[in-house]
């Protein structure tokens, strides 16, 4: 019996290396029934991560432990309790849900019958139709039906809400928060920043393959302020900046909060602290 008191995932030094990028010393613990939000750039590293993390993509260092297990040493216990679901995931366009169903259920021993009812009618899904009638939302939502009715305790999400338009990444965002409720934790990769605003606790910030922060979503927002500038850029906050970008009238600027006094400033958004960020490190 699995400690419920064990953290999720942890993932300790995690790095695998290419010709053209590297992923670099890599580590976190989620919390229990919270929501993770993992951001970065596209290219910064974080489906590399994820497939190193499920053993898609073999690492070329570090350990990962699910709820305190070594995925190695026991992948088929591990993956009866976490659930993956990637916007690019396919199925065969033309069967119907049911029969998809019927053949994964199969793999799962703690497969839930009742359960995947549940989050069928909760999804609004008619089994009885194919993946080719779904819009890209409602197949987010049949994976997540899946993984649920075998009892998946954490969920890893790859930029689930890539390429949905605002209702049905809004629909989304609360059927995660609806998750959490049921005490479900959430690992959600995403560069669509504003759909972690509303539903994250904490924020891993993966930049070219370094993670750069990881902290409440609060903390981190708190920790920074945009300061408008109408003309050119003051020499005084030139210094001080951490990043900069044009606008319509002029520029916007990233500060550290503890540097913004004497400066005209508001709160920054999570979506212009990675974008000034990665601006910054163009510059580098």
């Amino acid at each position: 019996m699995v400690s419920e008191m064990k953290s999720p995932l942890e993932v300790r030094g995690l790095s695998k290396n290419y010709p053209a990028f590297r992923l670099q010393d890599i580590s976190f613990s989620l919390v229990p029934g919270s929501i993770t939000g993992f951001i970065g750039r596209n290219g910064a590293g974080k489906t590399t991560t994820i497939n190193s993390m499920l053993s898609f993509v073999h690492p070329d260092g570090g350990e990962i432990a699910f709820f305190g297990l070594p995925f190695a040493e026991h992948e088929a216990e591990i993956k009866e309790k976490i659930g993956f679901v990637s916007a690019g995931m396919t199925y065969y366009t033309r069967k119907k849900l049911k029969a998809i169903t019927a053949v994964t259920k199969t793999f799962y021993p703690g497969w839930d019958d009742a359960a995947y009812r549940k989050y069928m009618d909760a999804f609004g899904l008619d089994e009885n139709k194919t993946p080719a009638e779904l819009s890209n939302g409602m197949k987010i939502k049949y994976a997540l039906a899946l993984a649920l009715s075998h009892g998946a305790e954490l969920l890893i999400l790859d930029e689930p809400t890539s390429g949905l338009d605002p209702v049905s990444r809004e629909e989304l965002v609360e059927v995660f928060l609806n998750l959490k409720d049921e005490g479900k934790t959430v690992f959600f990769s995403t560069h669509i920043t504003s759909d972690l605003e509303k539903c994250a606790d904490r924020i891993l910030f993966l930049q070219q393959g370094c993670l750069k922060a990881d902290d409440t979503l609060d903390s981190f927002r708190d920790a920074w302020q945009i300061a408008e500038c109408a003309g050119e850029i003051p020499p005084a906050l030139a210094q001080a900046a951490r990043g900069t970008c044009r606008t319509r009238g002029g520029y916007t600027v990233l500060v550290r909060a503890e540097d913004a006094e004497g400066f005209e400033t508001r709160e920054a958004s999570l979506e212009e602290i990675m974008i000034h960020l990665e601006k910054e490190a163009e510059k580098e």
